[in-house]
C-alpha cells in the first residue's frame, strides 16, 4: 500500500456559518492523504492503474463549490465523495482549513481534520 497525498488545494467557497461568508465566500484550503495499492502503476508506469490526482481535485472542487455552514461537514463529504468514486482507496483523511477566519484577532487558520479507514461493503 501506498499513501497519496494532494496538498495545498486553494478555493474561494461560500463555506461558513455566517450569511455573507455564503454569499461573498471565504478562502479554505484543502489536503487530502488516501492509501491505494499502487503496486500495479510502479510497474507499468500507466496512469490506468492508479488514481488519476486531477480527478479527486476535480471532485474536491466541485464539493467546494457548495454552499455549506461548516468545515466540518465540508470534510466529511469530501472523505464520502472521494471514497464513493474510487474504489481503490482503504483509507483517507481530509483536512479542511479556513484561511485568516473572523475571530477578532489575527489568527492564520482554523482547521479540521478527520481520518477515516473505507469498508469495501459500506464504503466511507
Amino acid at each position: 500500500m501506498a499513501m497519496i497525498s494532494i496538498e495545498g488545494m486553494e478555493f474561494y467557497a461560500p463555506i461558513g456559518h455566517y450569511q455573507e461568508e455564503q454569499i461573498i465566500g471565504t478562502h479554505l484550503e484543502v489536503d487530502i492523504w488516501f492509501e491505494c495499492d499502487t503496486t500495479a502503476a510502479g510497474i507499468s508506469d500507466k496512469l490506468d492503474d492508479t488514481i488519476d490526482y486531477s480527478q479527486i481535485y476535480r471532485l474536491v472542487k466541485r464539493v467546494m463549490s457548495e454552499k455549506c455552514n461548516l468545515i466540518e461537514h465540508v470534510c466529511h463529504k469530501i472523505g464520502v465523495a472521494v471514497t464513493t468514486a474510487f474504489e481503490g482507496i482503504t483509507a483517507i483523511e481530509v483536512k479542511v482549513s479556513k484561511l485568516n477566519p473572523a475571530m477578532g484577532g489575527k489568527i492564520n487558520r482554523v482547521s479540521v481534520q478527520n481520518r477515516w479507514g473505507v469498508d469495501d461493503d459500506k464504503r466511507l
